[in-house]
């Protein structure tokens, strides 16, 4: 009698271990302990910098501890976040993360803005736009949503001309004019700094652009407007977790005006803190 209940007990246990195993996971450090370290993924620069700045000087007085997870992609910091291995992601703006979510089936809310990196296109062949010979091949980055906003750039600069209506959503279809007759090569987003060698030029977003050496600020040919700019790059969790007290304590820390300060003295024009 005592052995069979040594063993049902044991079986208990073990069914129950199995039931919270499949249970789905919580994002690593998403809740309010002051002993959980909340795990934050983000692009090397500027998220990465931007983080750790908060991490070395704002966020142990707000009893907050950070792990910065860097990634070279805009793919993986927001397939590990659906999946739990993250808390956070900072990376993203939020047009890029509808489209994410639209297309993968993930539920990621946007929660706080940050900062902007303009779009620019740069040349080691051309010193401005103009200069683009006829015929000229332009990289561009090939997700739908910095697309459609690396020729928006090009059309409202006047080198080419949009369908009307197609706004940010544009694709190389939706070009009704080309006087330069410009041919468009679509490419990762990451792989467009180390293509400048092989094409005329190239749209390249800030954060790849900084992290290769270029200076958004005063090397590109033509660069992004930031008044009415939709995208800001800002804090990203898994739906649910908006409210949960580390991420809303790491969301004040962003926006702190210390933080817009590094922002302006680190990157001098080059990304421009979320008002």
């Amino acid at each position: 009698m005592k052995l069979r209940s040594v063993v049902g007990a044991a079986a208990l246990s073990l069914l129950l271990a199995a039931c919270g195993t499949s249970q789905s996971a919580t994002p690593a450090g998403s809740g309010g302990s002051a002993d959980a370290v909340l795990k934050v993924g983000a692009s090397p620069v500027p998220h990465g910098e931007i983080l750790t700045y908060v991490k070395d000087n704002l966020a142990p007085a707000a009893g907050l501890k950070l792990e910065i997870v860097e990634f070279t992609d805009y793919v993986q910091p927001n397939v590990q976040l659906s999946e739990g291995q993250l808390a956070a992601n900072f990376f993203q703006h939020k047009p890029y993360l509808d489209d994410f979510n639209s297309s993968k089936g993930t539920e990621l809310s946007f929660v706080t803005p940050v900062h902007l990196e303009p779009l620019g296109l740069y040349s080691k062949k051309a010193a401005d736009l103009a200069g683009l010979a006829s015929g000229a091949t332009v990289a561009v980055p090939n997700d739908a949503t910095n697309l459609g906003r690396a020729l928006k750039l090009l059309a409202d600069n006047g080198a080419i001309t949009l369908k009307e209506g197609s706004g940010t959503a544009a694709t190389e279809r939706d070009v009704t004019g080309n006087p330069k007759n410009l041919q468009f090569k679509p490419l990762e987003a990451a792989q467009l700094p180390r293509s400048l060698d092989d094409v005329d030029a190239a749209v390249i977003n800030g954060n790849y652009a900084i992290e290769a050496g270029l200076k958004p600020a005063g090397e590109a040919l033509v660069l992004e407007k930031t008044d009415g700019n939709p995208y800001v790059n800002g804090l990203v969790v898994a739906k649910g977790h908006e409210k949960d007290a580390n991420i809303v304590t790491l969301g004040k820390l962003l926006q702190d005006q210390k933080v817009k300060d590094f922002i302006a003295q680190k990157y001098q024009g080059s990304v421009v803190a979320a008002r």
